[in-house]
C-alpha cells in the first residue's frame, strides 16, 4: 500500500500545508495509507486530520518513518548533514546552482533517497501542476510596498508576520498608506501574466496603487530596461532560467532613477540566473528589506517563504491544485512523477 507521511514544517514561520482533511479523506478512500504529524503550527488543525481517518504520528518523527513511506513537506528539511533514504516530495530549491541545494542533492545521493521537487511537478505541455505563486506575489507586494512606507519616514522595514487573512492584511497596509504626506507610489510588475504576477498586481491595484505590467513580450529585447528604474517599485515574478536578461544591473544603484523598492519574489539571490543582482543574500521575516544603497535609498525585499504570511488561504488553493496529482501516487510511472525523477537524477548524477 502506498503511503504518504505528511511532516510537520521545522522552518521559523512556516505554518503552511500541503493538503486538507478533505484532500487527505480523498487519499485514503483511493487505498492510500495517509499519517499526517502533529503540528505546533500548521495553520489548520491536527483535529480535521484525525476526523479524515489519518493516522497522527508526533511532531518531527519522520526521520524514523517506514522507508517506503512517501514523506511530504513544503519547505526545506533540517540542514544537519544526515543521509535522505525517503522519497521526498518537498520544494527542494536545488536545481539551480543554489550552494544549499547541492549539499541537499548529495545527502539524497548518499542515503539512497529521491527528491520529487513541488517546483518540477510539471504536466505534459510542461505547465507546473500547483504553486504558491498568486499568494507570493500577493505577500511580496505587502512587504515591498511597506519596505516604500518605511523609507518615506526615513526608515528601513521591521518585522512582518502572519496574518488571519488577507483583509487584515489590507486593512493594516491601508492604515499605513493613510498617514503618507506623499504621493502614493507607482510600480512596475515583471511577470504579470503569471500567478505571481497577477497576486502583486493585485495587492497593489486594490490600494489605489498604478501598476505597469510587462510579460516576455516586453523583455524579450534582453534589456537594457530603463523603465524599471522610472519606477517606484519593481516587482521581480518571473522564474529565473537560462536566458533570463537582467532587469536590475549592478550600476543601477548610482544610477538616477526613482526606483526606491526591489521585491525578488522568485528570491533566487544565489543563483546563476538571478535577474536582479543587487543583493546577494534573501532576507527574513524579522528583516524583511536588505538595504543595497544608501544615497539614493535602495532596498530589496526578498523573503522566499512568502505565501506563509496569509497560510490558511495559501495552503488551501496550493492543496486543490496538487490533489489531483497526490491521487497519482499508488503509480510513480505516471508522467508528473517520472518527470520529476528524472530531473532528480540529472541534477544529481554527476555530485
Amino acid at each position: 500500500m502506498t503511503h504518504l507521511w505528511v511532516r510537520a514544517e521545522q522552518r521559523p514561520n512556516e505554518e503552511r500545508v500541503g493538503i486538507t482533511p478533505e484532500g487527505a479523506r480523498a487519499l485514503i478512500d483511493k487505498g492510500i495509507r495517509v499519517t499526517v504529524e502533529d503540528s505546533s503550527v500548521r495553520a489548520i488543525p491536527i483535529d480535521g486530520y484525525r476526523a479524515a481517518g489519518c493516522e497522527i504520528a508526533p511532531e518531527n518523527s519522520w526521520p524514523e518513518a517506514p522507508l517506503d513511506a512517501i514523506i511530504f513537506g513544503l519547505k526545506e528539511l533540517p540542514e544537519d548533514g544526515t543521509p535522505l533514504p525517503h522519497k521526498h516530495i518537498m520544494f527542494g530549491h536545488a536545481y539551480k546552482g543554489q550552494h544549499s541545494g547541492i549539499a541537499l542533492l548529495k545527502r539524497f545521493k548518499g542515503g539512497g533517497g529521491t527528491l520529487y521537487d513541488l517546483e518540477y511537478l510539471v504536466d505534459d505541455t510542461s505547465r507546473r501542476v500547483a504553486a504558491f505563486g498568486y499568494w507570493a506575489g500577493y505577500a511580496g507586494a505587502a512587504v515591498t510596498l511597506k519596505s516604500w512606507v518605511a523609507q518615506q519616514r526615513g526608515q528601513i522595514c521591521g518585522p512582518v508576520g502572519v496574518y488571519p487573512d488577507k483583509d487584515a492584511l489590507l486593512d493594516d497596509l491601508g492604515l499605513d498608506l493613510d498617514k503618507l504626506t506623499v504621493d502614493l507610489p507607482n510600480a512596475i510588475v515583471i511577470g504579470a501574466l503569471g500567478r505571481v504576477g497577477t497576486g502583486a498586481s493585485d495587492l497593489l491595484q486594490t490600494l489605489g496603487i498604478a501598476v505597469t505590467k510587462w510579460d516576455l513580450a516586453e523583455t524579450q529585447s534582453g534589456g537594457p530596461f530603463p523603465e524599471i528604474l522610472s519606477h517606484n517599485i519593481f516587482m521581480n515574478c518571473i522564474f529565473a532560467r537560462p536566458g533570463t536578461p537582467v532587469f536590475v544591473p549592478h550600476s543601477a544603484k548610482t544610477a538616477p532613477r526613482a526606483l526606491t523598492a526591489i521585491g525578488d519574489v522568485a528570491c533566487d539571490p544565489d543563483s546563476d540566473y538571478n535577474p536582479v543582482p543587487v543583493y546577494d543574500k534573501a532576507t527574513t521575516w524579522d528583516a524583511p528589506a536588505l538595504r543595497v544603497h544608501d544615497a539614493p535609498v535602495l532596498d530589496v525585499m526578498a523573503i522566499d517563504n512568502l505565501p506563509s504570511m496569509l497560510p490558511a488561504e495559501s495552503s488551501q488553493d496550493y492543496a486543490e491544485q496538487l490533489l489531483a496529482t497526490l491521487l497519482t501516487l499508488d503509480d510513480l510511472s505516471d508522467g508528473v512523477w517520472t518527470r520529476a525523477e528524472a530531473d532528480f537524477i540529472t541534477h544529481s548524477k554527476d555530485l
